[in-house]
């Protein structure tokens, strides 16, 4: 008897640029179980994640879309599931997932939804936010399972539908890749950074999530503290140009580096002091995971998912969002106080390595593949 046949997972997200939720879909394909299961990656615009799938040898598609319910590509996606003879879809983000729903049960085959993040939040005009909430309820009422990367994010969907079931499943990061004691590259030295200067790195998509503004304000607002500090901005996004002139404007772009997304961040982590994400929302962010995970001593809003990772003065400092001064505060204290900074580094590597492990994560992924597989639909 030949060996049984594999089970092939559609890993769909809405792009190819990489952020969290790339990040994580690229994790999950190299660690999920080959023996098993066969994964092939859809997304919705080409990028470097596309690139970094392609060096590791996974399929993968670009089905070219800016737009959710987007009905003109249902066909070309309905065909891509029966071409390559799809045994489950795993829909990653809002975008994917209303692009993935319809196709997926005309096929009548399995999917599942991970929210990492919703798309609704109290920032938006009211409308809009309805809006949101209507088509997120809508998607998480019809897939077969939908999984919540916090339990913050699982508490907000059950108070905005009421009905609403999922299992938490945290993201994960790799110790063996990010790993505080590894041999890393100079970043500082390719980058001009002065040794006796305290590096802190943002590394986001920068757009409103990530509040781009406030870390230049707060930024800002240390070097008149202190002028041995650079930040180093590491992503690309609509406000990037807005985040370049504020810095103009309070006369900090001396102290600035600029770099477009990078493939070496394990690298730029190991270069850095501080990492700082003054996100408005999140659900699990990657991005700070892999900070702790390599040492870096982190600054975070006091938002949902944020705070389930950072206990306050404990494996990181958590601050209020929009507040410059209070950022501003938590970077002066982290660049002075080297010990107290030492403590938080040390403490945060603890906290990855015991609770957000990419293994553990796959094989709950796995299993709960399984079990969607095994029940009717």
């Amino acid at each position: 008897m030949g060996a049984p046949k594999k089970i092939k997972v559609l890993q769909t997200i809405r792009q190819g640029l990489v952020g969290g939720g790339e990040t994580h879909v690229l994790g999950l394909v190299e660690q999920l179980d080959k023996s098993r299961f066969e994964p092939v990656v859809l997304s919705f615009t080409d990028g470097p994640m596309i690139t970094r799938l392609n060096e590791m040898g996974i399929k993968n598609y670009v089905i070219p879309s800016l737009k959710a319910f987007d009905i003109r590509q249902w066909q070309r996606v309905k065909a891509l599931l029966k071409n390559e003879q799809i045994d489950l879809v795993h829909a990653h983000g809002s975008r994917a997932a209303s692009n993935l729903l319809i196709p997926t049960k005309a096929l009548g085959l399995p999917i599942v939804y991970t929210i990492h993040g919703w798309s609704f939040h109290d920032d938006q005009p009211f409308v809009q936010k309805k809006v949101r909430v209507f088509s997120e309820k809508f998607i998480t009422n019809r897939v077969n399972h939908n999984i919540s990367v916090s339990a913050s994010n699982q508490a907000t969907g059950i108070s905005h539908f009421g009905k609403f079931s999922s299992t938490v499943i945290n993201n994960g990061i790799d110790p063996v890749k990010f790993n505080p004691d590894g041999v890393y590259k100079n970043i500082r030295q390719e980058l001009g950074v002065p040794e006796h200067h305290t590096l802190i790195s943002y590394i986001a998509r920068i757009t409103v999530q990530k509040d781009p503004l406030t870390m230049i304000r707060g930024f800002a607002e240390a070097l008149q503290e202190t002028s041995d500090l650079t930040l180093l901005v590491v992503g690309d996004g609509e406000l990037k140009d807005d985040m370049m002139d504020l810095a103009k404007e309070l006369g900090v772009s001396s102290n600035v580096i600029y770099q477009p997304f990078r493939a070496d961040v394990p690298d730029i982590l190991h270069a850095s002091d501080i990492y700082c994400l003054p996100s408005l929302w999140e659900g699990l962010p990657i991005g700070l995971l892999e900070a702790m995970a390599m040492g870096t001593a982190v600054v975070a809003t006091n938002v949902d998912g944020s705070r389930e990772i950072v206990k306050h003065l404990e494996n990181g400092w958590l601050i209020e969002a929009r507040s410059a001064n209070l950022l501003a505060n938590a970077i002066v204290k982290l660049h002075t106080e080297k010990f107290f900074r030492a403590m938080l580094q040390k403490n945060a590597v603890k906290t990855i390595l015991e609770k957000y492990s990419i293994h553990s994560m796959a094989r709950k992924i796995e299993d709960l593949y399984d079990q969607v597989l095994q029940s009717p639909n």
